[in-house]
């Protein structure tokens, strides 16, 4: 008995450290946060029209999980302006990524479905052979983009837990 019990414990103990759990991380002084995987150490930087711009990135396993958390700096209420504004971005990251290949933007997701938030969906690769999911949101005030990418087929129920896990201010 004492022998299955021995075993019993190593195999939990085996199990338990390959689980990866996720962790509330705040995004600097924004109000936003993101549920992570992997530790976010985020970079502050300024785009040319004076937006704030924090940027994260770390690997769990085979897989690589990032943020890009824009503070915008001439905010909109119009939901459809934000959007469209949003793809820009997008586009302008797919560029900087190398990406070379793209499914097309899935439009009108909501986040936590508020009706106050708009989400774009994308599946993208890139020039060294990654294959990218990401999904970016928007509250007119914010713009929040989750990645996530590997070399390997991606976890599409685990991602999907990340891409979702974005969180404006006064959201829970």
């Amino acid at each position: 008995m004492k022998l299955f019990a021995a075993i019993f414990s190593f195999f939990i103990a085996i199990i338990g450290s390959h689980a990866q759990t996720l962790k509330k991380v705040p995004i600097a002084n924004t109000g936003c946060s993101v549920y992570a995987y992997c530790e976010l150490n985020f970079d502050k930087s300024f785009s040319p029209d004076s937006s704030t711009i924090y940027v994260a990135e770390c690997a769990a396993g085979e897989m690589n999980y990032g943020v890009i958390c824009v503070k915008l700096s001439l905010p909109t209420d119009s939901l459809n302006i934000a959007e469209n504004t949003l793809i820009s971005y997008l586009e302008y990251l797919k560029s900087n990524l190398n990406i070379t290949e793209a499914v097309g933007y899935g439009k009108g997701h909501r986040l936590n479905n508020n009706e106050k938030t708009r989400g774009v969906l994308d599946y993208w690769k890139d020039s060294d052979k990654n294959n990218w999911k990401i999904k970016a949101w928007t509250d007119g005030k914010f713009f929040g983009v989750l990645y996530g990418y590997s070399l390997k087929e991606l976890p599409e129920a685990k991602l999907n837990v990340f891409l979702e896990g974005f969180r404006f201010p006064g959201m829970k």
